[in-house]
């Protein structure tokens, strides 16, 4: 079922354009701007792309879980796809966790190339803790999954899942991992932080740059939890 559904999402265009060219091209863009000075002022501390690179994994990881998955959950019910599935007995564990599956697995696969570009292009520095940003990807990748799922359950078609999906990870790219807190009013700050993004970025730059990501791990758990909960009482097989 986790190899049908991988050829199925690269049968998308959407998919590989948000989950694979649009970080690189968010990346080359920011990377141009600010390269990888430190600034103590701005960028907790640390330099720009340094600020950035694990910020944008989480970033992709969203892209994947906010955009592909819930349009595709979505069309699949659209067109009866899932009414197919359950007729012929298929448990819906075994169809959502394909659908979780091949989402990591694309998040992963685009974190390694936008790493693989990052860290000789901008001289990124390495993972302070290789075992703790593992284990922070694993647990921002499943959140959004999560998340993803949870769209798909509730939103009738597949338009209006790409259509959410896109305006949330816009909104969360530019308060969550786009502009450093800093620069920000109190009251955008405030929004930045009830978005996952955000605390899916501190995840990962608290294993890769040695910050303190404070509660950040817990409410992205939170959000895997509540997400998964959500979907699993709102899921409908047409």
């Amino acid at each position: 079922m986790t190899w049908l559904e991988v050829k199925l999402f690269l049968r998308e265009p959407l998919t590989v354009m948000f989950a694979l060219a649009l970080p690189l091209v968010v990346l080359f863009v920011m990377g141009g701007v600010f390269g990888n000075e430190v600034d103590a002022e701005f960028y907790r501390g640390v330099g720009a792309m340094d600020f950035y690179v694990p910020a944008y994994v989480a970033l992709v990881c969203a892209s994947v879980g906010l955009i592909s998955l819930p349009a595709h959950i979505a069309g699949a019910r659209e067109r009866g796809v899932l009414k197919r599935y359950h007729a012929s007995s298929m448990p819906a564990w075994v169809v959502v966790g394909a659908e979780v599956l091949v989402t990591v697995l694309l998040a992963a696969v685009s974190s390694v190339v936008l790493v693989a570009v990052a860290a000789p292009l901008h001289g990124v520095t390495a993972p302070q803790s290789p075992g703790e940003v593992v284990g922070g990807f694993v647990l921002v990748a499943f959140a959004f999954a999560a998340v993803g799922v949870m769209l798909g359950a509730i939103l009738p078609t597949a338009r209006a899942a790409q259509a959410l999906g896109v305006m949330a990870w816009f909104v969360m790219l530019m308060l969550g991992a786009g502009p450093p807190p800093e620069v920000l009013s109190d009251a955008l700050n405030a929004v930045g932080d009830v978005m996952p993004l955000r605390h899916a970025a501190r995840v990962m730059q608290d294993g890769w740059l040695g910050l303190d990501a404070g509660l950040s791990w817990l409410i992205s758990a939170g959000f895997l939890v509540g997400s998964a909960a959500v979907a699993v009482r709102f899921f409908r097989w047409e």
